[in-house]
């Protein structure tokens, strides 16, 4: 398996097989659940920023660039929201896990060039949204117990499938009819 594959692999069970508990007695609490949003964002900024340095390719670079103008809109939004309520997101498994994950993926990103750099993060962007946008919708938003932090969650999720939507689309163009993240 790539380290691409490993490192998304990795990613995968630590949002999928995340339950929003690290045992049954001790949940995510909200100011965790944001400490991961703010890290998924702050992920996938540095993912973007790769992207804008390394592709030539026009789809790619606007695409980052919405990336990172979307994600660091959205974690403004969350530091508002933490001065508001008077609290620090915390960190925690989930959130490390992903730092993990994503060391790995920008290791594998950084070694590619050319029309294989495009696809791969074209791929990964897809995924990426995918399981974050399943997180958010099927883990946080239902768990949330702070009406204003259930609320961020619901407004940043639209934007979020949004730009899963572009993900797919621009893996497809890339990587074929199916891309690399339906594979």
């Amino acid at each position: 398996m790539s380290r691409f594959l490993a490192g998304l692999a990795a990613a995968t069970l630590a949002l999928t097989g995340w339950t929003g508990s690290r045992d049954s007695a001790d949940p995510l609490n909200d100011l965790e659940m944001a400490h991961v949003a703010i890290t998924a964002s702050d992920i996938d900024i540095g993912y973007a920023r790769l992207a804008v340095a390394k592709s030539t390719n026009p789809q790619v670079r606007t695409f980052a660039e919405t990336m990172i103008r979307d994600h660091s809109a959205v974690n403004r939004q969350v530091v508002e929201l933490a001065k508001k309520l008077g609290v620090t997101a915390q960190d925690n498994p989930l959130s490390r896990q992903l730092v993990a994950a994503s060391v790995k993926t920008t290791a594998e990103l950084e070694a590619l060039s050319g029309n294989a750099f495009d696809r791969r993060y074209a791929a990964n962007e897809a995924a990426y949204h995918q399981l974050v946008n399943e997180t958010i919708r099927d883990t946080f938003i239902p768990n949330s117990q702070n009406a204003d932090v259930k609320a961020a969650f619901q407004g940043a999720l639209p934007i979020f499938l949004v730009h899963q939507e572009h993900a797919e689309a621009m893996d497809r163009a890339l990587n074929g009819s199916r891309g690399m993240s339906s594979r």
